[in-house]
């Protein structure tokens, strides 16, 4: 299997699991407790069916749309994750290129291993970085200036990780950041030599955006969980986001939002977005899936903030779905994480491709010249 037999997000995971040490992969694929969150969010799209009108003579559709002040290719951009050198050499400049190669946005994480700088140099292509509160709020602070210089086009604060979720696959594999060889961990790592060798042999591991502010940048010898449960601000609240919205004086949105209610809040204090998100399944277990909550939450605040869908999104049917109940674009990690580790950039370009591909050509089937004409008479709610 090579990267040319990846069609979809099971093939690009297929492909992944081949390259990856099993603790490596285990980190993408999991979620919490029972993971039962982390299944619905993709299984919630099937509770809703699209309505296709025919004859309707449009040719060619738009699929361009706008968020964060920039226009994009198409309705889907690459959510902002974490330490993307552990699958592919290059990391985060693999995923920024590929993404400006297809003319959408790319998402940079504060626990990203390449740096602001570092990716403002090689992409002028879209770019939204994503803020995390530390508990020394002088990061917060210089991650918001740096963008700044670096004319970054929107900043994101993700708001559902104060504690880490309860991860038992990472507990049971032994995962660590930097992955670190032990008894139990042996065996896997053996098993992928040219991950083991490109890993060695490469720039050594660390978070590029902090490691000037804390030795945890680069002195990481816990797993991500306790380094989340230990450097994150656990007393975050409305103040320190507003705090932030007012510093950065852009485009800027709330990470995480689920409720009616926080996005309401969202829009009162100055957000221009939310990304309606549950963390990829990787936090509350039990809870909501974003595509579950997008129809009620768009239509309190859709008309005031720009509503990104992120979570369980595989195909190009879920994109359409998730625009015409009211999100303005969607968001997705683990499907490109998985191109990446597929391939690399060329991966991402694949997987972004593909996704580019199955979009256009939905819309010619559901009759729709552009992104506006998916609205609420294209889907129906099954009962």
């Amino acid at each position: 299997m090579n990267l040319n037999d990846c069609h979809n997000f099971d093939d690009f995971r297929k492909l992944a699991k081949k390259k990856l040490p099993s603790p490596i992969f285990h980190y993408i694929d999991g979620g919490s407790d029972d993971e039962i969150t982390l299944q619905r969010n993709t299984e919630s799209f099937n509770q809703c069916d699209l309505i296709p009108n025919v004859l309707a003579g449009g040719g060619k559709p738009d699929l361009s749309t706008e968020i964060f002040g920039r226009k994009i290719s198409m309705p889907i951009f690459l959510s902002p994750t974490a330490m993307q050198r552990l699958y592919d050499p290059e990391g985060d400049r693999a995923s920024a290129r590929a993404a400006a190669k297809l003319g959408t946005m790319y998402g940079m994480s504060t626990m990203a291993t390449s740096s602001i700088e570092e990716i403002a140099n090689i992409s002028s292509g879209p770019k939204l970085f994503q803020l995390y509160i530390h508990k020394d709020k002088s990061i917060t602070d210089d991650l918001i200036e740096r963008c700044k210089r670096a004319n970054f086009d929107g900043l994101c604060l993700t708001v559902d990780t104060i504690v880490a979720g309860n991860r038992e696959r990472d507990h049971r594999t032994g995962f660590t950041t930097p992955p670190k060889l032990t008894i139990k961990s042996l065996f896997e790592f053996a098993a992928k030599p040219s991950w083991v060798f490109n890993y060695l042999t490469n720039k050594k591991f660390e978070l590029s955006n902090v490691k000037h502010k804390t030795d945890k940048g680069t002195n990481i010898t816990k797993s991500v969980i306790e380094y989340v449960n230990e450097q994150y601000d656990p007393k975050m609240n409305w103040k320190d986001a507003e705090y932030c919205i007012k510093k950065w004086n852009g485009p800027f949105a709330l990470k995480g939002i689920m409720s009616v209610e926080d996005a309401k809040k969202a829009l009162d204090i100055g957000c221009t977005a939310i990304l309606i998100s549950n963390h990829g399944g990787r936090q509350l277990d039990g809870s909501r899936s974003p595509f579950d909550q997008l129809k009620e939450i768009s239509d309190a605040v859709g008309d005031k903030l720009e509503i990104i869908l992120d979570g369980g999104v595989r195909r190009g049917t879920h994109v359409l779905k998730a625009i015409a109940a009211g999100a303005k674009a969607c968001s997705f990690g683990r499907m490109f994480l998985f191109s990446l580790a597929a391939g690399g950039q060329a991966g991402v370009e694949r997987a972004l491709q593909n996704m580019h591909n199955e979009i256009q050509r939905n819309m010619l089937l559901m009759g729709c010249k552009n992104i506006k004409e998916l609205n609420r008479s294209k889907i129906i709610y099954r009962k």
